[in-house]
């Protein structure tokens, strides 16, 4: 028997398909998973900012995530914007109902247009809730600021452990460095932490790219790759959608990065039905 391998994402939908679940849809397919979602929140939006957000009710989240799990379990879960803190509640408990694994959070705060994404108390929320559930989670460098307090990244790090991660992916995109983009990872006991460097990619479509790295991330750990590997891969993949999509117009503003540049086939496992053990 042939079995797709499933990957979730609880987020938010973006209309102009370039972030939230049409991102990690495109980037679950483009890696080979098969993409499921819970949807929290609707937005109106495009390259150039945010016009409207309204939330889906909790229960209606619930629901969603529910009727996925009870049916085709999820070998990985990213969450993205998770709206307010009724979401947070909800998503928190299920996930922690079903024993979640594999959980990418991306503490989505600010789109890349400057919108504000979700309010302080689901931020507070997030903290409490999620983090302690979650296999790592992928701030960037303002988010980590907003998470801490500091805005030297081996205080972030340290803080965010003690806030009950486990491992940490700190992302620098978001720097003003034009040579070169360095994200640090830090692994639970591990006291060394890993400098992961790409070369800068001079672009304007850069809408959504912290989604599509969650995404990859969960994606290779729902094909059995370790952390590490998880997250390495899932750097290429970004860097290279990115320098894919550099010389496409797509909007007046941050346009998205080139999910499909190289898709994969959908992988699939085999097991063996118990008649025939």
């Amino acid at each position: 028997m042939k079995h797709y391998i499933p990957v979730l994402s609880i987020a938010g939908s973006d209309s102009s398909g370039g972030a939230g679940i049409q991102a990690d849809l495109k980037t679950i397919s483009a890696i080979g998973c098969y993409g499921m979602t819970a949807i929290t929140s609707l937005t109106a939006q495009n390259t150039t900012g945010v016009s409207l957000i309204e939330g889906v009710t909790p229960k209606m989240v619930e629901e969603q995530i529910r009727m996925v799990w009870t049916d085709i379990p999820p070998k990985a879960v990213k969450t993205g914007m998770l709206y307010n803190k009724e979401i947070v509640d909800t998503v928190a408990s299920t996930l922690k109902h079903y024993g979640v694994r594999n959980l990418v959070v991306d503490p989505v705060m600010v789109s890349t247009s400057g919108s504000r994404l979700i309010s302080t108390d689901a931020v507070d929320a997030v903290v409490r809730q999620l983090f302690p559930l979650a296999t790592i989670i992928t701030p960037n460098r303002a988010e980590a600021e907003v998470l801490t307090g500091s805005d030297d990244p081996v205080r972030q790090i340290a803080r965010l452990h003690e806030l009950g991660c486990r491992n940490v992916l700190l992302k620098g995109g978001d720097s003003d460095r034009t040579d070169v983009k360095i994200d640090y990872l830090s692994l639970a006991g591990e006291p060394e932490i890993i400098t992961l460097r790409a070369d800068a990619v001079h672009t304007p479509n850069t809408h959504g790219t912290g989604c599509t790295l969650s995404s990859a991330i969960a994606s290779y750990l729902a094909l059995d790759f370790d952390l590490e590997e998880a997250v390495t891969r899932g750097k290429i993949y970004i860097t290279r959608a990115l320098n894919a999509g550099a010389r496409v117009r797509v909007g007046n503003g941050h346009g998205p990065v080139n999910h499909l540049f190289a898709p994969r086939h959908m992988k699939y496992i085999i097991t063996k039905h118990k008649s025939e053990s």
